[in-house]
């Protein structure tokens, strides 16, 4: 079987794929079906957390795969009443909704703003602001959310019911709220998408501080930047605020498909009976994945974190080809003074695999990365932008 032939016979023509077929990988190391190793310095795209073939995270898979490896959410189980207890103790949240995606999170929370609003201050408020350059999904509602106009095209009419205002423009999301009845406010602290972007500490204290003061719902989107991703559990920490709603998915489950709504003291009781649901959301098998990722994210392991994005930032801000280094944690995006498409295909070349955001090199390495490879490839990349 020639798998490139295969899957453009096969496959709808969404993804425009690397000239790269991954069969294996062990940690942060892939082979191709050459035989050609690479350091995969993109994780999925931020979600093999602790990189391939994790045994601890193999093992808790194995494991509840042998007992049972789903079950309506009519009943219980308990990798997912487990996995609930974890996020709420790491996060400071109450209560958790499963789901399957960074995408189905965000509806999730959406809905959560909107039916808060109605029931508390009626159902004509049920505006959700979102910032230009943000990144929350590609369904039809989670596409309306987002703030960049060229995911939007040949997809309307969206959903109803979303505003974006600048990033970072404290004065600009007041005027917003003075001019709409707003349910929530949803934002990114890191724009990951919208090219690895941290927001000010002021806006976003600001923003938290309105959304009190209004009784609006502030709703963090962490579905990238979550999960240790940052250097912390969640990014918002590193700001000093406290959401009323998170949304996360992604690195949390290190490869299985989930997502969660994080609900705060506010919200933690906003979904009665059928107000929402998910056949396969708080599946046993991504839960005991998930915890056996969740239970390693400790304060060592953020140390570590953040250890490496310091060597990296350092690394990549003294590099003649590099302009600028943006993020946080091991979400670094990359401004270089050649073509990012260039310099993506140089490092590829050379058994280094890395992401774009829009006119940057994305990186997003597994949060156990070794430093002896995060050096390798840091190098590689050095080289390939000079």
């Amino acid at each position: 079987m020639n798998v490139f032939d295969t899957d453009k016979e096969y496959i709808a023509s969404t993804y425009k794929r690397f000239p790269i077929a991954i069969e294996k990988g062990k940690g942060s190391e892939v082979y191709d079906m050459e035989g050609k190793r690479y350091i995969d310095m993109g994780s999925g795209i931020g979600v093999t957390a602790f990189g391939i073939a994790d045994e601890k995270w193999q093992q808790a898979v194995i494991a509840q795969i042998a007992k049972v490896q789903h079950m309506s959410n009519l009943y219980y189980t308990e990798s997912c009443a487990k996995l609930a207890e974890l996020l709420c103790k790491k996060s400071g949240m109450k209560k958790v909704f499963f789901g399957n995606s960074g995408a189905e999170a965000n509806e999730g929370a959406i809905k959560a703003a909107r039916k808060y609003a109605a029931e508390k201050k009626g159902e004509d408020t049920y505006t959700i602001i979102t910032l230009e350059n943000s990144f929350h999904g590609r369904t039809l509602t989670t596409l309306a959310a987002t703030g960049q106009e060229h995911f939007h095209e040949l997809f309307k009419p969206l959903t109803p019911g979303f505003i974006h205002v600048p990033a970072n423009d404290l004065e600009a999301m007041k005027k917003a709220v003075e001019n709409n009845k707003v349910a929530g406010i949803m934002m990114e602290v890191i724009q990951g998408e919208g090219g690895v972007k941290a927001l000010d500490a002021e806006f976003v204290q600001g923003v938290a501080k309105l959304c009190k003061e209004q009784d609006i719902v502030l709703i963090i989107d962490e579905v990238q930047s979550g999960n240790g991703r940052s250097g912390y559990m969640y990014a918002y920490q590193s700001y000093g605020i406290q959401p009323d709603v998170v949304s996360t998915a992604k690195g949390l489950a290190g490869g299985l498909p989930i997502g969660a709504v994080l609900l705060g003291e506010k919200l933690k009781d906003v979904f009665a009976y059928g107000d929402h649901g998910s056949t396969f959301g708080g599946n046993p098998v991504s839960c005991a994945a998930a915890i056996s990722i969740v239970e390693r994210i400790d304060d060592k392991l953020l140390e570590e974190v953040r250890e490496k994005s310091s060597y990296l930032f350092d690394t990549f801000e003294k590099a003649e080809g590099i302009t600028a280094v943006s993020g946080m944690g091991l979400m670094i995006g990359l401004t270089t003074k050649k073509p990012v498409s260039e310099v993506l295909g140089k490092c590829m070349e050379n058994g280094v695999l890395c992401l774009t955001a829009k006119d940057k090199l994305r990186l997003l390495p597994a949060l156990n990365i070794p430093m002896p490879l995060l050096k390798e490839a840091a190098e590689v990349i050095v080289k390939a932008c000079s």
